[in-house]
């Protein structure tokens, strides 16, 4: 369950696509460890891409997590295989709609997940919390989170733990690989669900 990301900003995310297919062009620096104080949370502003009519992307700032019985932000992972489910059964379902039309990436240097059983002493509290891990693309200063989104919010998908994060949690974020943010906007998305290629770094917060 994906409940901490390091976005970028709304000008980074521009920068990032102002710079794309120029060779040897980095748009934004390279942070190996995020600062927390910009990390997001459900609820958190973000920038996301979107394909306009077109075809080309633009930034748009969307809120994490769709509301769910007057709760806001209350769903902020869709996992793949449900949505893909509701589709088969006809449209129904909260996923159904988005995963269709509302298709989104979300620009990010880092993810976290919580270890399963992993715990260290919360600096704030001192009692026992699960250990943090952040996880990034090797040599990538940015990259890009499969997401769906509708009426100013967004969602960000999950599917089955590759190989870098099974040891630490059982579902994982959809990692898009180079190439694959075209995939994921375009009629054959479901064939992304398989991460296995894609390798991060694991790192424990501390």
């Amino acid at each position: 369950m994906c409940v901490r990301i390091s976005p970028l900003t709304v000008a980074e995310a521009q920068a990032v696509l102002d710079k794309r297919g120029q060779a040897s062009a980095h748009a934004i620096e390279l942070v190996e460890k995020p600062d927390p104080l910009y990390d997001a949370h459900p609820g958190s502003t973000v920038p996301v891409y979107v394909p306009e009519q077109s075809g080309h992307l633009m930034v748009i700032t969307l809120s994490w997590g769709f509301a769910l019985n007057g709760k806001e932000s209350a769903v902020f992972n869709t996992r793949l295989e449900s949505a893909l489910e509701q589709i088969e059964r006809g449209r129904r379902g909260m996923w159904a709609e988005a995963i269709q039309h509302g298709r989104c990436l979300v620009p990010v240097r880092a993810f976290y997940e919580s270890h399963a059983t992993e715990r260290v002493e919360s600096e704030r509290t001192g009692k026992p919390v699960r250990r943090q891990y952040r996880f990034r693309l090797p040599g990538a200063r940015a990259f890009l989170l499969a997401g769906v989104q509708a009426e100013g919010r967004f969602s960000v998908v999950t599917t089955a733990p590759n190989a870098s994060i099974a040891p630490v949690h059982n579902r994982m974020p959809l990692v898009l690989g180079p190439g694959e943010s075209s995939i994921w906007l375009g009629a054959d998305f479901a064939r992304l669900a398989d991460r296995s290629a894609i390798r991060l770094i694991a790192e424990p917060e501390r």
